[in-house]
């Protein structure tokens, strides 16, 4: 646990939350500024800041109670459409540094996110990528 990490907080009872789970290593509440009726915060109890610097096991512990959070969500808000988001670090729009994931219910035509420009690569981009990213895996 971090003193001064808000999601610390929440675990350990100091800060109140809309709890919707909680099980041994992860703990749900609904996000307090929602993208859409139900956005849920899925967080293990243990501080990591990224998904990179989380341990397996505890990946493992998240995606165990992903996809039953994700059910339960889209039967209270009658929704039948979700994302599933993350971020790390400030680049990408990380504000709380302890990994976490939202689960936001969808429905047509909401707006939520646009889609942005579609890159595309310069030829053997990609492959010389891909080969570099194969190369980093350990």
């Amino acid at each position: 646990m971090t003193s001064s990490c808000i999601f610390c907080k929440i675990v350990d009872g100091r800060i109140p939350c809309y709890q919707v789970y909680e099980d041994v290593e992860t703990l749900a509440f609904l996000d307090i500024h929602p993208w859409s009726l139900g956005h849920t915060l899925i967080i293990p109890k243990k501080h990591f800041a990224t998904l990179d610097v989380c341990p397996p096991k505890t990946m493992a512990a998240i995606a165990r109670a992903m996809p039953k959070i994700a059910q339960a969500i889209m039967a209270a808000t009658e929704t039948t459409a979700f994302n599933v988001l993350n971020n790390n670090r400030r680049e990408a729009g990380q504000l709380v540094d302890h990994i976490h994931f939202h689960i936001v219910p969808r429905v047509a035509d909401d707006r939520i996110f646009s889609h942005g420009p579609q890159g595309e690569y310069a030829e053997n981009q990609a492959e010389a990528l891909a080969r570099a990213i194969q190369a980093g895996i350990k």
